[in-house]
């Protein structure tokens, strides 16, 4: 055959030998690898692109070649998923960087990386002053893991004692401009609700690129003409406006009636609605 069509068939077959090999070591050799997996992972294409060019070599050693440099870190992940020793041994273990808001030097220079390295790691997390760290790692992976000092961390509902429903995931019902059925019955509604959806925000399922349902049942849209603007959702803001005038409306109720009782049950219910206006606030005006 050829030369050039040997050099086609070559590449054919080995681009799906690749595809397979990486299908078989898994996500994890295209995201975190360990210096075991990095060097594997450069012999293996030197062997596939040293065979495809290499028309006097014959292709079949090349597979050969890329299963067992394959089998190798397949093998290594089974004996480190056995023995801590075997899996720090290939991974390696993480490098503490930053301790107590103070840099260890020793360990900077251990993994040979300069103080300004490091504050660029930093700054990748929004984090620019060293003080502000409670704790940094450096992983075996080469990413930085930070843990900011406990006055430095955002606050959460939890820090402020506040109850808040569980978030889920969105649902994509409408995707360029056709209606998903299925995520659609996933989110608990069905075509007519969507199409109500729809018209109260004035636009067509065919002028729409993409559309998900919250957690909260709130559809939000994107459309294909981006200049055109779609208002946002108003469900969550009309409730807390309706409990804030039922609240106000309670108050009222109660200062101007002469009934002694009927006062004490209008602020009862005024100070009970209040409570729950505080606990879904952060939800209805988040």
């Amino acid at each position: 055959m050829p030369d050039w069509l040997d050099v086609v068939v070559r590449s054919l077959l080995f681009v799906v030998v690749l595809f397979f090999i990486t299908k078989w070591l898994g996500k994890k050799q295209l995201s975190e690898l360990s210096f075991f997996e990095y060097v594997t992972g450069i012999t293996i294409g030197s062997i596939g692109a040293e065979v495809v060019m290499g028309l006097e070599r014959n292709m079949f050693h090349g597979v050969i070649g890329i299963v067992i440099f394959a089998a190798m870190p397949f093998l290594a992940g089974l004996l480190s998923l056995k023995s801590k020793g075997v899996r720090e041994f290939i991974e390696g273990k993480a490098t503490v960087f930053i301790k107590d808001g103070k840099i260890m030097e020793d360990n900077l220079k251990k993994e040979k990386y300069t103080t300004d390295e490091l504050l660029e790691l930093l700054r990748k997390k929004d984090v620019f002053k060293v003080a502000d760290v409670e704790f940094a790692l450096l992983e075996p992976t080469g990413d930085l893991s930070v843990l900011l000092k406990k006055e430095n961390q955002p606050l959460t509902a939890k820090d402020m004692n506040l109850t808040v429903a569980p978030i889920k995931e969105p649902q994509t019902v409408i995707m360029d401009g056709e209606i998903l059925d299925e995520p659609l019955s996933t989110s608990g509604r069905n075509r007519g609700w969507l199409k109500t959806e729809m018209e109260k925000l004035g636009v067509t399922i065919e002028n729409v690129f993409l559309g998900q349902v919250d957690s909260y049942g709130q559809l939000t849209i994107d459309l294909f003409d981006d200049k055109l603007k779609v208002p946002s959702p108003q469900e969550k803001p009309l409730v807390f406006a309706t409990m804030k005038k039922c609240q106000a409306d309670l108050e009222l109720f109660a200062l101007g009636t002469e009934a002694e009782e009927a006062k004490h049950m209008y602020s009862k219910n005024s100070k009970k609605l209040q409570e729950a206006i505080d606990k879904m606030t952060p939800i209805l005006r988040g």
